[in-house]
C-alpha cells in the first residue's frame, strides 16, 4: 500500500516523477470552517494527499481539479465555496480556495529498447522534467535503480502496445532487432496519433526502411515523420552516451508536445481585485 504523504511530500513526489497536479490553498475563511487559511492538499488525476476539511467541500474542489487535468489547463482558478445546505456541510461558513495546475512534464516520451543507448539516454532524462514510459521484452535489461520520472513497461507485445502507449507522444526506437524497429514503425504509422518517432540506425537503414514502408503502402509524408537517424548530426560519436547526449538535444528542440505549455502564469491582477470587490460587497456565490 502506497505511503501517504502530506501536501509538501506530495509536490515533491510530482516534481520528481514529472506528474501533472492541482495544488489547492485556503486563501480566506468566514465563519465556522473545516480548515484555516494555509491548509492546502494536492490532487493528481488518481489521488489525493492530505486535506482541506474533508466532506462533499473537498469532493467538489477534487473534481473541479481533475476537470482542469483532464483539460490540460494548467492554469490558476480562485474559487469560492458557502458551506451551506448545497454542498450538504451545515458549518455555515465559507471558504475561498486558490487551484494551481502544474504541467508536472514539459514533454512524454516513450522508449522502446533498453540497450546501451537508451540506458544512457535514461540517465539524462532523469534530470530533465519529462515523463518517460521506458519498454523491453526482457525484464532483465532494465537497471535496479531508475529515476522517478521513468516507468518501466515490460511486455511481451511492444508492438501491440505501441500506439496505446504512445498517444500524443515522442517514440523513440532504440531496440535490438531491426525487424521489432520497423514493426514498430508500422505500428506507429498506422495508428498516426504519436507526436513524433526517432529510430536509431544509419543513412543505409533509414533507406531500406523507407523502401519497405514506401512497398507497405504509406504515404511519403508518413514516412518522413520519422527521424532516422535520430539525433543531432551536428553532434559527433558513436559511443553510447555520445550517441544519447545527441537524441536529447534533438529533443529538446523538438519542444514540448502542443496543449502542454500555459497560456499564461498564475492570476491576472484583474481577476484577484474583481474577487476581493465582490468579497467586500458580500456578492459572491455558489
Amino acid at each position: 500500500m502506497e505511503r501517504r504523504l502530506n501536501w509538501y511530500q506530495a509536490v515533491a513526489q510530482c516534481e520528481a516523477r514529472g506528474e501533472p497536479y492541482v495544488l489547492v490553498t485556503v486563501l480566506g475563511v468566514t465563519g465556522s470552517v473545516p480548515r484555516e487559511p494555509a491548509s492546502k492538499m494536492v490532487v493528481t488525476g488518481e489521488h489525493c494527499y492530505d486535506t482541506i476539511g474533508g466532506g462533499h467541500l473537498e469532493y467538489r474542489i477534487c473534481a473541479q481539479a481533475r476537470e482542469r487535468l483532464a483539460r490540460r489547463d494548467y492554469t490558476s482558478e480562485l474559487a469560492h465555496f458557502p458551506l451551506g445546505a448545497r454542498l450538504g456541510q451545515c458549518c455555515g461558513g465559507s471558504v475561498s480556495v486558490l487551484l494551481e495546475a502544474q504541467p508536472g512534464c514539459e514533454q512524454e516520451l516513450v522508449i522502446f529498447g533498453a540497450g546501451h543507448v537508451a540506458r544512457a539516454l535514461v540517465s539524462i532524462l532523469g534530470e530533465l522534467p519529462w515523463r518517460v514510459t521506458w519498454v523491453d521484452e526482457r525484464a532483465n535489461q532494465f537497471p535496479a535503480q531508475i529515476p522517478d520520472n521513468i516507468h518501466i513497461h515490460h511486455t511481451d507485445d511492444p508492438v501491440g502496445d505501441a500506439p496505446a502507449l504512445c498517444s500524443g507522444k515522442q517514440a523513440l526506437i532504440l531496440t535490438h532487432k531491426h525487424q521489432l524497429d520497423f514493426d514498430l514503425c508500422r505500428a506507429l504509422l498506422t495508428a498516426g496519433n504519436c507526436a513524433g518517432i526517432g529510430l536509431i540506425g544509419s543513412d543505409t537503414k533509414a533507406d531500406r526502411f523507407r523502401q519497405r514502408l514506401d512497398h507497405r503502402g504509406f504515404s511519403a509524408e508518413q514516412i518522413r515523420t520519422i527521424r532516422c537517424p535520430v539525433g543531432r548530426t551536428d553532434i559527433p560519436g558513436k559511443r553510447p552516451m555520445e550517441v544519447a547526449v545527441s537524441i536529447c538535444a534533438e529533443l529538446l528542440t523538438l519542444g514540448a508536445s502542443p496543449g502542454q505549455q500555459s497560456s499564461r502564469r498564475g492570476l491576472p491582477w484583474r481577476e484577484l481585485r474583481g474577487l476581493i470587490q465582490k468579497d467586500d460587497a458580500g456578492e459572491l456565490q455558489e
